[in-house]
């Protein structure tokens, strides 16, 4: 008898360890970014540098300290977008552009690459995270999508509180708009089709985690575009081209040009080339931003898979960047 309760003991305690190897044999990993274009380190002073990079390593910190503490990689990517949506230096809920008729309409989504569910919200003007609301549409209803006033009952359904337009708000993002739209009267009495302006045209934010236990979430979070109209909405709250998460390949969050990111669908581009085409990230990344390149957008695309192999790729001059080292440091990058 007493050898028959040490052998339990002795099965119970293997399987402890086993199962606490098995929880402990992925690598925890995470990268985030707050967007690409014309990012040139004369057009930033050394204190707007130093607020950039100390608000990066915070949200970047964020998501981190949500995986060592065996958080999911969905709660990394929700809590890292949080941040950058509640600072005013990024285009995304706080420091949001502002359209061609004066207001701030929101998109975002996120996704589960264990099990391919996702959720997405367009065309908000009163959620201060959207990131959050698009999870709860993932988690909360059937639906994948939902836009404008009906995302926002939603979310008054599932308590979250609205914020006032006035919320968005910021000196910066309303003159960037008067001088696009001074832009766009120059280009029109010059007969001549209004230039895209280069005034904050990628702002985005995103963020790619891998958990404990082995699964991939992406996320991405945006203002749209200064100036934009007609309801206008990009990749960022597009399944497949602003977001994709598959734990078989990888997960993607991009920035940049939204209609090129969704003619090419960037992010399920990527993932299909890891996992059919057996590219490595880097390759498919890169191969990806060469076909939006071809079409004249600019951007850029951050992933992960399950190995905790990273990749980053754009073509413009900056993007705000960040992951965690091998060594638990953050690295924060904002140049070419």
């Amino acid at each position: 008898m007493i050898n028959k309760i040490l052998l339990l003991i002795v099965i119970a305690i293997g399987s402890f360890i086993n199962s606490s190897a098995q929880e402990t044999d992925h690598r925890i990993a995470i990268i985030i970014h707050g967007g690409a274009g014309t990012i040139l380190k004369s057009n930033l002073s050394p204190e707007m540098e130093q607020r950039y990079r100390d608000t990066i390593t915070l949200a970047l910190m964020a998501g981190y300290n949500v995986l060592r503490n065996h958080g999911s990689s969905l709660d990394a990517v929700e809590a890292a977008i949080n941040v950058m949506e509640d600072s005013p230096l990024f285009n995304a809920g706080k420091g949001a552009v502002f359209t061609h008729e004066g207001t701030n309409e929101l998109d975002a989504s996120i996704m589960n690459g264990k099990t391919l569910s996702a959720g997405a919200v367009a065309a908000v003007k009163h959620i201060k995270n959207p990131i959050s609301l698009a999870r709860m549409v993932m988690e909360r209803s059937k639906h994948v999508m939902l836009t404008g006033d009906g995302a926002e009952a939603f979310a008054q359904q599932q308590g979250m509180q609205l914020v006032p337009q006035s919320y968005f708000y910021t000196e910066r993002r309303w003159q960037e708009l008067q001088r696009a739209k001074a832009e766009e009267r120059n280009d029109s009495l010059k007969n001549s089709v209004p230039k895209d302006s280069m005034i904050e045209k990628h702002g985005t934010v995103g963020c790619v985690a891998l958990d404990l236990n082995g699964n991939l979430a992406a996320g991405t979070s945006t203002g749209g575009l200064t100036n934009k109209r007609f309801g206008r909405i990009g990749d960022s709250p597009i399944i497949g081209a602003g977001t994709y998460a598959d734990n078989r390949s990888c997960a993607a969050s991009a920035t940049g040009d939204g209609e090129y990111f969704i003619r090419v669908g960037v992010t399920r581009d990527v993932a299909a080339m890891v996992e059919y085409g057996r590219m490595n990230l880097q390759q498919a990344a890169d191969s990806a931003m060469a076909k939006v390149n071809a079409l004249g957008g600019t951007g850029g695309v951050v992933v992960l898979n399950t190995k905790g192999q990273m990749a980053i790729s754009f073509n413009t001059e900056g993007m705000y960047r960040a992951y965690i080292d091998e060594n638990g440091k953050p690295v924060v990058l904002i140049y070419k």
